[in-house]
């Protein structure tokens, strides 16, 4: 018999195991945007799942079905995610930024058969299902809505109990939509193996225990929120604080009263604390580790670190791979900017352009050797050519470029795909390329990164309209406006006569970066 890594256990499993050991440890502190703040012990929130499963199930939710989950930060969503995966079927996160032509790709493309929203985005995500032209049943969460079902009826809806599918490490847990190299967002397949894995990562890489009270601002519909946070913390049978929206003005009270010590932060979070007016407080708090990732100067570090005394834990990971794949040591030199060295379990390669490993200090791409469906992702949903291109033998190539020293400490050189990445998200050039090139008056279009001092990267639009055409920057804004989320959205245009191209026809976008991140300078 055959045991892979995690064993073949199901985040299920490790919620019943922390249900088993200590059923009135607190395992969710939630803070709403009002300040509200609520909890639920480990066999609370098993409750909550068992009740929310039997509704699912009374509402025709099968194993193997695709549910739509698009809530804000919330115990509705980890209900959710945890009731789904119980009964055998695959939750899909939705970034609640979605417009209704994204959710349309979303639901059509899982033919998913269920989502749960709440009453905000109940009108769009009805659109998306209509333009999908899908028959999905709506659940209501966190209000109620006149013609759909409520979140908070469900349990009523069936006093059978639920189901219980034999569900294992290799079973898919969710489809993670990300931002890629195509037109379209792909749908990243996560076994339960991965979640599990994505706990278990967190705690080996940053000392994490049974006190732990893992606090995360950052959405739970990306792995960070998930991995960082839920799994870690239930990894170590600790507490996940989950705070419903980022605001600067309120995180650091929050972290100190919630008693948090972890969280992870990006970057455009770091400066916009730095940001804040100064408070004798500011020291005053439990953390001992913040992660994040790359992307801050060395004065940013210096500052943040000073003001608030704590470490920054510089690290690297992504959606393909369920977080993290470097951790700077927690105890050992950190060798800043260094992004670490490989979190434990892991084999990285860095590989040229003919797959031959690179010398010492030169620039390959970060390439990690796994299983599918354990330490790197299934695959991509529905994608064998994508997923072909990426995971090539037992090695998944994740477009990112660095190099390392002679120690094996990596530092970040630089995206390999045609990536933005803008306060947090991860924006493809292409898809919102393929957006402007739509447009009737547009005849060419291309999408830069350039330095944002807030948000990393600010998304700018470089246009060649059509011949004759009238085309201001308020009309491109708009048309963006109604196809993209608001992330994705180009906050900078620029109009050209025409792109500066290759002997072979590919757009010189050092150029245009260059020419542009001149101008918004000067």
């Amino acid at each position: 018999m055959s045991i892979g890594e995690m064993g073949n256990r199901s985040i299920g499993d490790l919620l019943a195991e922390r249900v088993a050991i200590a059923p009135e440890r607190t395992f969710l502190v939630f803070e709403s945007r009002a300040g509200e703040v609520s909890e639920l012990t480990y066999a609370e929130f098993d409750g909550r799942v068992e009740d929310c499963a039997r509704g699912l199930h009374a509402l025709g939710v099968v194993a193997g079905d695709r549910v739509v989950v698009h809530l804000r930060n919330s115990p509705e969503f980890l209900v959710s995610w945890f009731a789904i995966t119980r009964l055998g079927a695959v939750m899909v996160p939705s970034n609640i930024a979605n417009t209704a032509g994204e959710l349309e790709h979303v639901i059509g493309f899982t033919e998913a058969g269920f989502a749960i929203t709440e009453p905000d985005f109940c009108e769009v995500v009805q659109r998306g299902i209509d333009a999908a032209g899908t028959d999905t049943t709506t659940v209501v969460a966190r209000g109620r809505l006149a013609g759909f079902f409520a979140f908070d009826d469900l349990p009523g809806l069936s006093e059978e109990p639920p189901p219980r599918p034999t569900v294992g490490g290799d079973d898919v847990a969710e489809l993670l939509f990300t931002s890629g190299t195509t037109s379209k967002p792909k749908a990243v397949m996560l076994t339960h193996a991965n979640c599990l894995r994505a706990g278990l990562d967190t705690v080996h890489c940053l000392w994490l225990d049974e006190n732990e009270r893992c606090l995360t601002a950052l959405p739970l519909f990306h792995v960070n929120g998930q991995g960082m946070t839920i799994m870690a913390a239930m990894t170590v049978g600790g507490t996940a604080i989950v705070i419903e929206e980022f605001s600067a003005s309120r995180f650091w009270e929050q972290v100190r009263r919630h008693k948090a010590s972890q969280t992870a932060i990006v970057a455009m979070q770091l400066r916009t604390l730095i940001a804040q007016p100064l408070s004798d407080e500011d020291k005053d708090h439990s953390l001992r580790k913040v992660f994040y990732a790359i992307n801050v100067s060395d004065q940013e570090k210096q500052t943040f670190e000073e003001r608030y005394a704590v470490d920054l834990i510089n690290g690297y990971g992504q959606s393909e791979t369920m977080t993290l794949l470097t951790v700077s040591p927690v105890a050992s030199p950190r060798r800043w900017p260094s992004i670490g060295l490989p979190s434990p379990g892991r084999t990285l390669l860095l590989l040229d352009e003919e797959g031959k490993e690179v010398a010492t200090g030169e620039v390959g791409e970060i390439c990690v050797r796994g299983e599918r469906g354990r330490s790197i992702m299934l695959g991509y949903y529905k994608d064998e050519q994508s997923t072909a291109e990426t995971i090539r033998g037992d090695l998944l190539h994740t477009g990112d470029n660095a190099y390392a020293d002679e120690q094996g400490y990596l530092y970040f050189f630089d995206r390999k795909k045609d990536m933005i990445k803008r306060a947090g998200e991860n924006v493809s050039a292409i898809e919102v390329e393929s957006v402007l090139v739509d447009h009737p008056l547009i005849a060419e279009a291309a999408i830069i990164g350039i330095a944002d001092p807030i948000r990393d990267e600010a998304v700018a639009a470089v246009v060649v309209v059509a011949d004759g055409a009238d085309v201001t920057e308020d009309d491109i804004t708009a048309y963006c406006k109604e196809r993209l989320s608001r992330f994705k959205v180009p906050t900078v245009v620029a109009f050209e006569t025409e792109l500066p191209k290759t002997s072979i026809g590919k757009v010189r976008k050092d150029e245009l970066r260059k020419k542009l991140e001149g101008a918004t300078s000067a």
